[in-house]
């Protein structure tokens, strides 16, 4: 089976959504010049969001699904979504309809002009809080700075990909994945299509301000060495505070005994100062070691507990195939 375009859709307790996203991306669907599948994964759903994607499926062929044995994360759904996607073009996009459906025909037209990555820039979020534009605004920026590759500012995983670049993110074994990242990484010819992000559509939040802040930090060290650095030189700069203050101790011993800055007060700022320089460049540590950690254990990215749309794929015929045996589905 031929496809032209894919779209993977990670879906997690989003039924208030799925009717109105499936009727919005039916419409882009049916206005391209090629055939299309929909792929939605299901991420360890407590609600009735994987019996509404059976229906569909069912109304629907060109709909198909995956459903994670649990809820492994969104990036991880994403990735599951790309490992099972045939199209020549593949779209991801969330489920909360804060990506529009209607630019995609603007992202396959900067496809077919010759781009491999045709990425979606946020200029404006709609109806967020000035706590949460701050922190999106200010880590973003950092990041570009700090990573070893330029990572657009103001992206998120709402992308065309080129089936090239989707075949080299499958073949990437790393398990602490940043997609956005990976996508910077790989190269090619990348461009962006600005637009206005929309409040969601229905439901609550999934990116509470914890998984915001997890996925910036596993976005940093995945990407960047810096802050390895940065512990070396605060932990240089402690240790010539150390030696002024050891200079000083001296000085007040010997020539100012009777100055209040000498005794247990300084002692005590000090070694409270030196406990956490140590705490702070351990944690920084830990953050790497644990993700070597994670790397040579080599688990699965993920099980599968049912799929569904893909059975007209003949066994071994295919990339889709070669999927299926990399992720060593349990």
């Amino acid at each position: 089976m031929s496809l032209q375009y894919s779209f993977v859709v990670p879906i997690y307790n989003e039924e208030a959504n799925i009717p109105e996203l499936y009727r919005r991306l039916r419409a882009v669907m049916d206005s391209l010049d090629g055939d299309a599948e929909l792929v939605f994964v299901d991420d360890g759903s407590h609600d009735r969001s994987l019996l509404l994607v059976r229906d569909l499926h069912q109304q629907d062929s060109r709909i198909c699904y995956l459903s994670l044995a649990r809820n492994f994360g969104h990036q991880i759904a994403v990735t599951a979504g790309l490992n099972f996607a045939r199209g020549d073009a593949v779209v991801v996009m969330d489920a909360d309809l804060q990506d529009p459906p209607e630019l995609i025909p603007e992202l396959v037209q900067w496809w077919q002009r010759g781009y491999q990555v045709v990425y979606a820039q946020r200029t404006q979020r709609r109806r967020e809080n000035w706590f949460k534009r701050l922190t999106a605004f200010g880590f973003y920026r950092i990041l570009r700075h700090l990573a070893d590759v330029e990572i657009p500012t103001d992206t998120g995983d709402f992308c065309l990909m080129d089936r090239r670049v989707v075949d080299l993110l499958n073949a990437m074994p790393e398990r602490n994945r940043y997609i956005r990242g990976l996508r910077a990484w790989v190269g090619f010819r990348q461009t962006a299509i600005l637009f206005e992000r929309d409040p969601r559509f229905a439901g609550e939040v999934k990116y509470t301000f914890g998984k915001s802040f997890a996925l910036a930090v596993n976005g940093l060290v995945s990407f960047s060495k810096v802050p390895l650095r940065i512990s070396t030189y605060i932990g240089m700069g402690a240790a010539a505070i150390a030696l002024l203050m050891a200079i000083l101790v001296l000085y007040w011993r010997f020539f100012a005994p009777n100055s209040p800055l000498t005794g247990y007060a300084a002692i005590t700022v000090a070694i409270f100062f030196m406990g956490a320089v140590q705490l702070i460049s351990i944690g920084i540590l830990g953050e790497y070691i644990g993700r070597i950690y994670e790397e040579i254990k080599g688990r699965p990215l993920y099980t599968l507990a049912e799929v569904g749309g893909f059975q007209e794929v003949k066994e071994g015929s295919n990339r889709r195939d070669r999927n299926l045996r990399d992720v060593r589905l349990l």
